[in-house]
Order: structure tokens, then sequence, then C-alpha cells
């Protein structure tokens, strides 16, 4: 997933040139999935070095620095099974524009976490959950309205972040297991 691409007109890359990228990287099977940056493909290595090789890639190719978050399929698969809103009685794929995911780079510290909750609590109803390196958001005022961004987790979790909405982090899902 890369942050940052073809948002509000800035940093414009074709998804056919960088299924292109990503196929001269030595990655198969390479889909797109919108114009938003998100690429499924099969390939080695260690999530990190993936997205090190990628985000290399792209500034390579398309003079860009971007964050890129890697998820195997298995991690997206367990996403997506792993909704803590479902112990609620909330079912995402019911109203998939009230739920997203900020895909963090690394799992933050404990600390740092329970420290941003703590300050994120004035801006209910809009809440998070976080599941290992995922931030589970509930935000029913939609997420053009919230606060909870991913500028604010990485300042306050100090890690790269990325978020998607519940219907592109499904079909990512689907597209990796496919």
């Amino acid at each position: 997933m890369l942050r940052g691409i073809n948002v509000s007109g800035r940093n414009k890359v074709a998804m056919a040139d960088l299924k292109q990228m990503v196929s001269s990287l030595g990655f198969d099977n390479v889909r797109t999935y919108v114009q938003s940056g998100n690429v499924v493909c099969d390939g080695a290595g260690a999530p990190g070095a993936v997205s090190s090789a990628l985000a290399d890639g792209i500034e390579r190719t398309f003079g860009l620095a971007v964050p890129v978050i890697v998820r195997t399929g298995p991690e997206l698969a367990r996403v997506v099974a792993s909704n803590p809103f479902e112990a609620d009685g909330h079912v995402p794929s019911d109203e998939p524009r009230l739920y997203h995911v900020t895909f963090l780079a690394e799992a933050p510290d404990p600390a740092d976490l329970e420290a941003l909750e703590q300050a994120t609590a004035r801006f209910r109803p809009d809440t998070f959950r976080a599941v290992g390196s995922d931030l589970y958001l509930h935000i029913p005022g939609g997420y053009g309205e919230t606060k909870l961004t991913n500028a604010l987790f990485e300042t306050r979790l100090g890690v790269g972040a990325t978020t998607r909405n519940w219907k592109t982090v499904s079909t990512l899902a689907a597209m990796a297991a496919a």
C-alpha cells in the first residue's frame, strides 16, 4: 500500500506504469486496485525488504518518495477476520464507509498507544482499536471529517501509516487470496 499516490491531483502515477515497475523488480502476478496505490503481487522476501525495494523503485522510476507498507496475503486475511468492532455487533461489510484500517509500518510502543487512546477520547464517536500493527477505525461521520488521520497516528506513535476503507481492505485481501 502506497501512501499519497494520485491524491488530490498530486503524485500522479499511472497504474500501468506502477505495475510495470513492480514487475521489473522481480515480482509476479502484479495487480493494482483503484488509482490510489494498492498493489497486490507474488514474490519472496520479508515485508520490510519488500517495502524498501518498492519505495526505492518508486523513487527511481517516478521521482516520488512515498511510504510503502506491506502486508502478506495471510496478514490481510487476518485483518479482515479480526475486526474488533464485530465483537460489539458492528458488521463493517454492512456499512463499509464507516470503517477503515490504518496500517502501521510496525507495531507501536504500548505506552505511546495508551497515551494516544487517552488523547483521542475527545474525538468520540470516532474511535479506533489497535490489533498489532493495525488500527481499526470506526468513523460514523466519514473519514473526510475525522481527526483520526495518518498524520495524527504518525506523529503520536512515531511510525509510518496509511489508511484504507473497509471495502478496499476486503478487496485487497480477496485479491491476495486468489
